[in-house]
């Protein structure tokens, strides 16, 4: 017969909901009464019935979240971030994983609904703006990573992507650079968006200095060989003397092409920056100069909006957006 809470109470003396407390508000019992709860706990080998729980609470023990596109090891920081974070709170996070598909993303979307999730992170995909507002008027809090659903309605945590655009081309620019390219699909991302947003500013700021776009379908390492090779195929006036390159992934993709393809020295022919700074990025053939956000802290973030939005519903919404910053290595920086 599986032990209850009820014979936790009896085993150490205490009232049922003094056992409730040391098993969802332990700060309320005093260290004796909570040691002694505890060894009940152990002697009798309970386990917490957490199906119960959810049925009287009316919302389970974990977190939705819903990001772009898992092969970007971004997301995958940002995921872990919000782990950690949800862990503090004995929260778990479903992960799913919309790849730019807008129909999986609202399946996602519902399962999480049917689950009764304590709320949803989402980088967003498309025009999910009336889907959220439905999720968050039924009592799921929701939090957008990132950009997407520009509305006050939702609390959102971000990297500034157009001062990072800017940071990108400004180094370029501050290292001789005035042929730059841009290479990113541009068209249903507005991460992207602003980052050329950025580079074309600072662009603007500085006479002399060009900026063309390669459009590329997807932000992956084959995309980038693509536009690496292209690149690659011109003459040699013709080519840039540097790229920008929408994100990391991308951005190997090209020094890849470069090198191989083209025979092109980076960073003395042309210099190559990324976005996002991932692990790999230090450990690529050339390592890589880009631009970092802080994918941990973003995901721990947007976790405690959502935690303080599940307590207090009437909390007015937040926006938190961090700054970029540069990390210059050698695909722009030559060091012999």
């Amino acid at each position: 017969m599986a032990v209850s809470v009820r014979d936790v109470a009896m085993r150490a003396g205490v009232a049922v909901g003094t056992v409730s407390n040391v098993l969802n508000r332990p700060e309320r019992v005093s260290p004796e009464v909570l040691a002694r709860v505890l060894a009940a706990i152990d002697e009798l080998d309970f386990v917490r019935n957490d199906a119960a729980r959810q049925l009287r609470s009316g919302r389970s023990a974990s977190i939705g979240a819903v990001m772009i596109d898992l092969r970007n090891p971004f997301f995958i920081d940002v995921a872990r971030g919000a782990e950690d974070r949800a862990t503090e709170d004995s929260l778990a996070v479903t992960l799913g994983n919309s790849d730019h598909d807008f129909a999986r993303q609202l399946a996602y979307l519902d399962l999480f609904e049917q689950q009764r999730v304590q709320g949803v992170l989402i980088t967003p995909f498309g025009d999910i703006h009336e889907r959220l507002s439905r999720l968050k008027r039924r009592g799921t809090p929701v939090v957008l990573i990132g950009k997407g659903v520009t509305d006050p309605a939702f609390s959102l945590v971000s990297d500034d992507d157009l001062a990072g655009g800017r940071l990108a081309v400004e180094h370029l620019i501050a290292q001789g650079r005035r042929r730059i390219t841009f290479v990113g699909d541009i068209k249903s991302n507005d991460h992207i968006v602003d980052r050329l947003a950025g580079a074309r500013a600072a662009v603007e700021d500085h006479p002399g200095v060009s900026l063309e776009i390669v459009p590329i379908d997807a932000l992956d390492v084959d995309s980038g060989k693509y536009a690496g090779a292209v690149v690659s195929d011109r003459a040699v006036a013709d080519r840039p003397d540097a790229i920008f390159a929408a994100n990391d992934l991308v951005a190997m993709g090209v020094v890849q092409a470069l090198i191989m393809h083209g025979r092109i020295d980076v960073p003395g022919d042309i210099a190559v920056v990324g976005y996002d700074d991932i692990d790999f990025a230090r450990a690529a053939v050339v390592p890589l100069s880009t631009i970092r956000q802080p994918s941990a802290l973003i995901g721990q973030t947007a976790v405690e909006l959502l935690i303080d939005e599940a307590a207090d519903p009437s909390r007015a919404p937040r926006q938190m957006v961090f700054t970029p910053e540069l990390v210059v290595r050698e695909s722009t920086w030559a060091t012999a």
